[in-house]
């Protein structure tokens, strides 16, 4: 075979090659994007969170990219794992050394795909229309799956000599909260707004929206700054934002309670005050594990008896069809009245 020919046949294996990658590389290219969506987002959350960070500045009572991880897992599969593990290793990487950043990005990681799994093994619905889907969210998606990061995460602090172990079960309990509170707050809130695009609501709905988001911003504004016990003031505020404007309510009016609190535990101020920091952790996530399992409930309740009454309004709007229809034949079937007989 002449040298020409080889160089030809080569040449032409090359562009046998490209024409056979091109599609491959279309294909992922979607698919990179939204990787790099995630792992930004993810970035963006942690700096966020780490504004309110309570040992070695690396743990914190409200840890938003636990609810990025998930929400992007719930929406888009397993596929985006990638994203979330190049995002956590490179927030945690200037935080100390290489090995604890490893073991802190498999922990992060590794939650959210647990409560991925977990959640679509019990079949979970985005809509959180039923009172299930609250309840999975919560105990499986939440409270089961934020274990392995707080476990992994706290093991890595001790194993590094960072916290010892007087100190491991307060670190535990701050990285748990704040993996918790993450999802709790920006999974529901995510899930609304996705379900609220291209609705216009009427201005009188607006005007109450606002009014309720402005009294609970005030109500909590002052219970988590004094030291009479007020944080429960908030409840009547979340049902009136469940029956009123179901999970578009609640979710925004449970992510203000939150905040908020975590605020006040980070400070130690109002009814945090003078507790020590597994007491206020354990304070922080009975309250707002309670308002956020609250809100949901009740929204998923309030959705389901909307639900059905809609159903019942079809059925009965069915059958009012079907009698005018068949109404006519009804008529003519029915046999003239007898006269009364004589006695």
């Amino acid at each position: 075979m002449s040298p020409q020919l080889g160089v030809v046949r080569a040449a032409w294996a090359v562009d046998a090659g490209v024409v056979h990658l091109l599609p491959r590389l279309r294909s992922w290219g979607p698919h990179a994007a939204r990787l790099l969506l995630v792992a930004a987002c993810y970035y963006l959350g942690a700096r966020l969170g780490l504004l309110r960070a309570l040992v070695d500045d690396q743990v914190t009572p409200l840890w938003p990219p636990t609810g990025v991880a998930l929400l992007s897992l719930l929406l888009g599969g397993l596929r985006l794992w990638p994203g979330i593990a190049v995002a956590a290793f490179v927030v945690n990487a200037p935080l100390g050394g290489v090995g604890e950043a490893l073991l802190i990005c498999a922990g992060n990681t590794l939650a959210p795909v647990v409560g991925f799994l977990l959640l679509r093994r019990v079949g979970f619905r985005l809509e959180l229309d039923r009172t299930r889907d609250a309840l999975s969210l919560v105990l499986l998606g939440a409270f089961t799956g934020m274990l392995v990061s707080a476990t992994v995460g706290s093991g890595a602090l001790l194993l590094s000599g960072v916290v010892d172990g007087v100190d491991f079960w307060a670190t535990w309990s701050v990285w748990w909260t704040g993996d918790v509170l993450g999802v709790l707050v920006l999974v529901p809130l995510a899930l609304t707004a996705r379900s609220l695009r291209g609705r216009r609501p009427a201005p009188r709905r607006v005007v109450e929206a606002v009014a309720l988001l402005v009294s609970t911003t005030a109500v909590m504004a002052v219970a988590t700054t004094t030291d009479i016990r007020l944080m429960y003031l908030v409840f009547p505020f979340l049902i009136w934002a469940a029956f009123r404007f179901g999970h578009a309510g609640t979710a925004p009016c449970a992510l203000i309670a939150a905040v908020l609190a975590a605020h006040g535990a980070t400070r130690a101020s109002g009814p945090f005050e003078g507790l020590e920091l597994l007491v206020r952790m354990v304070t922080l996530q009975a309250f707002n594990g309670t308002v956020v399992t609250t809100a949901l409930l009740l929204s998923a309740v309030v959705a389901e008896r909307n639900a059905a009454r809609a159903a019942i309004e079809r059925t009965v709007a069915q059958l009012t069809d079907v009698v005018s229809r068949h109404r006519p034949l009804l008529v003519r079937d029915v046999p003239p009245p007898r006269p009364p007989e004589a006695r």
